[in-house]
């Protein structure tokens, strides 16, 4: 087989793979009733083949840092956790308000100290519905995302029209448009003059070296500040929260904790870190970027000794 043909049999299948992964297992959320299409999730993600790169590479981190206890069963929750996040994509479009009242649970209240600035979640859970419901709630939140380009779409048909999509249901799951970064970061400032809503994930590996040292899981990491910094400055009602997934029932829970105001920027941010670190301690397997681990540690370390 020459090598032109190799590199095509092998795009056939990843491309092949990225379509069962991404669009028709999880969407058969878009066809079936919901409690059906969990027990058939839940049997699905027994098969150790489904989502195996990003699986194994979470698995292996976590366990190196102590939380797998039970390597199988810690893999088929992931998985499971993994196909959940997906198939929202289709839900959401499928699926009325109706659906949100019925199988999102919902803690706190997202106007508890009046309309906030920023929201603050994670990668963690399946975060669609935590989304809609604070659209929901009459929120005008702004998420910043990153756009579906670079290199991990290079050679990736559906992968990239994918997240293409996905970002568009988030757009509409808020009812407002993305800032996407970070062309769109100037923008920012019109969304607060407008007394609307920012939303930014707080765990994102900061290579560079810039960013905010926390404690994490009993490590030093590097996260993202800039958002904090300037939630601290405007001095105005932040929250975070999490989106979670109950993996024996199918049931989802959104829980939603307010910031107290005054507080430093290093303040804010070890007090969203501890919430994380709370639901990572919980159900460790949510956390979608256990294989990016390295990525947080070896920054902190390097800030730390400087």
């Amino acid at each position: 087989m020459t090598a032109r043909l190799r590199a095509w049999a092998q795009r056939v299948r990843r491309e092949g793979r990225d379509a069962l992964e991404l669009v028709l297992l999880p969407g058969l959320a878009a066809v079936l009733p919901w409690p059906v299409c969990f027990k058939l999730f839940k049997f699905l993600a027994h098969w150790q083949w489904l989502y195996r790169e990003v699986v194994d590479a979470d698995c292996a981190q976590a366990q190196a840092q102590g939380w797998v206890q039970d390597a199988r069963g810690w893999r088929w929750q992931r998985r499971l956790v993994q196909l959940v996040d997906h198939a929202d994509h289709y839900l959401h479009r499928t699926r009325s308000d109706a659906w949100l009242r019925r199988y999102v649970q919902v803690q706190g209240d997202w106007l508890a100290q009046g309309p906030p600035a920023m929201l603050f979640t994670f990668h963690w859970g399946a975060g669609m519905w935590g989304l809609r419901h604070a659209s929901q709630a009459g929120l005008r939140v702004h998420a910043l995302a990153a756009p579906a380009e670079g290199p991990a779409f290079v050679g990736r048909w559906v992968l990239r029209r994918y997240a293409q999509a996905r970002l568009r249901s988030v757009e509409q799951a808020l009812q407002t448009p993305l800032v996407l970064v970070p062309k769109g970061l100037r923008k920012l400032r019109d969304v607060l003059e407008k007394k609307e809503q920012i939303l930014a994930l707080l765990d994102v590996p900061q290579d560079q070296g810039q960013g905010q040292v926390c404690t994490l899981l009993g490590q030093q990491v590097l996260l993202s500040a800039s958002m904090v910094q300037m939630a601290q400055r405007q001095q105005r009602p932040c929250v975070w929260y999490v989106t979670g997934l109950d993996v024996h029932t199918g049931q989802r829970y959104v829980h939603i904790v307010p910031l107290p105001q005054g507080l430093s920027a290093q303040e804010l941010m070890d007090t969203v870190v501890q919430g994380l670190e709370h639901w990572m301690r919980d159900q460790p397997a949510a956390w979608h970027l256990w294989g990016q681990w390295p990525r947080f540690t070896a920054p902190a370390q390097s800030a730390q000794s400087q």
